[in-house]
Order: C-alpha cells, then sequence, then structure tokens
C-alpha cells in the first residue's frame, strides 16, 4: 500500500526542490542563453538531414511555427495600422454615398517625443568607423613564458594601450594571466567634438565595446574602432530636460600603440 502512494506522488519536483534548497549555477543564465543561441542552428541541422514522411511533418509544423512568429512579429511593429472605428450614431443626416463608407482611424501614433528618443537611441551606434580592420589575439598579446625552465606559457602581455579603472589593483604577479603594462595604461583621451569641431583632453569612464572581441572589451584593451566611455562634465553638455550630461561615448579613431596618445570622435 505505501509503495502505490509513493507511486501516486509526483515525481517531477526534484529540480525545483533542488534550485530552492541550493540555487543554481553561478553561470546558469550565460548557459541558458547559449543553448537559446544554439537552438535555432541545431534545427536548422535536423531539418537539413531528415528525409521522407517524417521531414514532411516537420517541415508542415516548421511552415506553421513561422507564419505564428511573423504575425507576432507584425503586430509588435510600429505602423499605422487601420482598424474599425467603434459604432456610433451621427448627429444629423449622411448623404446616401457616405452611408456604407466605414470609417476608419489610424492606430495609436506614439508621440512625437517618444518616437524621438527611439530615432536617437537607433542613431546612437552611427559611428564614424563603421569598419575596422579585425585584430586577433596575435596582434593584441604576445606569449611570456615562466617558470624555472621557462616551460609554462599561460600567461600573456597585452601589447596594445589599456585602460583599467580607479581602484585597480593587480593580481599578485605568480596568478596574473593577462599582464597589463603600466606604460601602456591610459587614463585620459583627446576627444573631438564633430559639431564644435574643437578637441578636449577628457578622462576615460570605462570601455562600452571593443569591436574586435568581448575578451578585449573586459581587460579594457583600446584600439582603433574601440567605443569609449568619457567624461564630459566639464564641457558643460545639458539634455533636453536641463540636467547635465556626464558620461557620453565616443570612438577611438587613430592606433594609440603607434601615436602613444588616443584620438577619439564623440558621438553625438
Amino acid at each position: 500500500e505505501t509503495h502505490s502512494s509513493r507511486a501516486a506522488m509526483p515525481q517531477n519536483e526534484y529540480i525545483e526542490l533542488h534550485q530552492k534548497r541550493y540555487g543554481k549555477r553561478l553561470d546558469h543564465e550565460e548557459r541558458k542563453r547559449k543553448k537559446e543561441a544554439r537552438q535555432a542552428h541545431e534545427v536548422s541541422a535536423y531539418a537539413q538531414k531528415i528525409k521522407g514522411l517524417r521531414a514532411k511533418l516537420f517541415n508542415k509544423k516548421r511552415h506553421a511555427e513561422k507564419i505564428q512568429m511573423k504575425k507576432t512579429i507584425n503586430m509588435h511593429e510600429e505602423k499605422k495600422t487601420k482598424q474599425k472605428e467603434a459604432e456610433h450614431v451621427p448627429e444629423g443626416a449622411i448623404p446616401a454615398y457616405l452611408m456604407d463608407r466605414e470609417k476608419q482611424t489610424a492606430g495609436k501614433a506614439l508621440s512625437n517625443m517618444i518616437k524621438q528618443k527611439r530615432k536617437e537611441k537607433a542613431g546612437k551606434w552611427s559611428v564614424p568607423l563603421p569598419k575596422v580592420k579585425a585584430l586577433g589575439e596575435d596582434d593584441v598579446m604576445r606569449m611570456v613564458r615562466t617558470g624555472k625552465r621557462q616551460k609554462k606559457a599561460w600567461k600573456r602581455m597585452i601589447t596594445k594601450h589599456t585602460f583599467v579603472g580607479e581602484g585597480f589593483t593587480r593580481k599578485p604577479p605568480k596568478f596574473e594571466r593577462f599582464i597589463r603594462p603600466m606604460a601602456l595604461r591610459s587614463r585620459k583621451a583627446q576627444v573631438t567634438h564633430p559639431e564644435l569641431k574643437a578637441t578636449f583632453t577628457l578622462p576615460i569612464i570605462g570601455i562600452k565595446k571593443n569591436p574586435n572581441s568581448p575578451l578585449f572589451t573586459q581587460l579594457g584593451v583600446i584600439t582603433k574602432g574601440t567605443i569609449l566611455e568619457v567624461n564630459v562634465s566639464e564641457l558643460g553638455l545639458v539634455t533636453t530636460g536641463g540636467k547635465v550630461v556626464w558620461g557620453k561615448y565616443a570612438q577611438v579613431t587613430n592606433n594609440p600603440e603607434n601615436d602613444g596618445s588616443i584620438n577619439a570622435v564623440l558621438l553625438v
């Protein structure tokens, strides 16, 4: 009897229970994101591989999914959708030729301010240098051999300019995998304002994106085309709401390792 009562219990709660007790892996979200990103490729590979009736059934299902997806996208798209006006009896008589004409209203147009903001967001990344020469790890780092007989080769010395932040403390040299030399660390950049046609030396706040690699972004490597965040408080830029702008993005336009300084253009 006990056995049958046990069998009646739900058998599928153990994962949720474990997550409640012990939490999730530290990289759970990242793994989930990667798995979802791989999903499309795996489905595509499967679709190309299967044959016969199974392929027909799969393609039919996939077709239905795609139609649903397109419908959802169209629903979310911002455009003036025409829809019937709610029925209401107009005052006064209507001419015969207008009797059966349906009145239509344009779908709710977003307010101008929101539209403007969206445009600004979309245009924020129309950068001065849309394409830059790709740099591999060999161009940015060189191997540093360590150990008594120079046998270990896991350390890397970064050969480009870097930004490391204000309160940065190195790891103990024995355990430091990426060595960022003091001579190549930069705190300031020569930033040109494209509309004012003037150049200012501004402090760097951080590295927003290095187009070559997320690793370089993380390490703060500054190469041509990198997007920096700079402190523009001394320029006295003000938003439409009257607030003072503190940080703004700028794109590096030169090769800092050749010139010894960082030249950038403000993204306005």
